[in-house]
This record gives C-alpha cells, structure tokens and sequence, in this order.
C-alpha cells in the first residue's frame, strides 16, 4: 500500500495518504452523510500503515476550512491513532492550517492540540481564500 486517494467533493474533504513518504494530507470540508462509510477507509489504511514494522516519521497537513461535530470526532480518532504511534517512538508532525482571522477554526486546533502529548502540533497561517 503506497497510497490512499479520495477526491474532495462538496461535502467531505479531500484525502492524500502517501504511505511510501509518510505525509498524509486533508483539505476542504468535511460533513458528509455517512460519517463511518467516509471514514472507515480512511481509518482502516491509516491502521495498516500505523501497523507497518518498517515505518519512519509521518507528516499530516491538515487543511480543512470546516468540519461538522461528526467529522471532528473522527478527526479525534485520528489524532489518537498518530498520538499512540508517536508514544511509541515515531515521530508524528500534524500541521493545523488555519485561515488567517478564522479564530474559530484556530481554537478547534488548540483543543485538539491539549490532547497530543508526544505529537509535534504546529499552526500555519494561510491567508483568507485557503491558498497555501
């Protein structure tokens, strides 16, 4: 597995896991429908790549402009997937990006920052209109 592409699409967010470098990447919103069918994939690669003997440091760029409660509790399974992993030894780096003067999706950031203590959690500012 080198790889797990989902296009974005109006209601759930875009997904690049490149496995054979370690960046994983998320961009746009995320409310979709079925929150489990979305992200069950999802889980179940990270959990094959996370389960990998041979696996270095791991990358997440985060860059979603908004995500319904639902999506944010899976964003927390996430989270507590690569903070087990970094427990462990891996280094893990999650890159929050955030809309400059979007104080909301910054402090949903923060909170999920209190709960990784062995993650590296770092803020980047985009300017408005989300071009990195």
């Amino acid at each position: 597995m080198d790889s797990l592409i989902i296009p974005a699409t109006g209601r759930t967010p875009g997904v690049s896991f490149d496995f054979s470098v370690g960046h994983l990447r998320m961009t746009g919103e995320s409310y979709p429908d079925d929150v489990a069918g979305f992200f069950g994939p999802v889980f179940n690669a990270l959990r094959g790549f996370l389960d990998r003997p041979d696996g270095g440091a791991i990358r997440f760029d985060m860059e979603l402009l908004y995500f319904n409660s639902s999506s944010a509790k899976a964003l927390m399974n996430i989270f507590q997937m690569l903070e087990t992993v970094a427990r462990g030894g891996r280094p893990v780096t999650v890159t929050w990006c955030v809309e400059e003067n979007d104080e909301s999706m910054r402090e949903l950031g923060e909170d999920f920052a209190e709960d990784l203590r062995h993650v590296v959690f770092q803020m980047r500012e985009l300017p408005a209109g989300g071009a990195p």
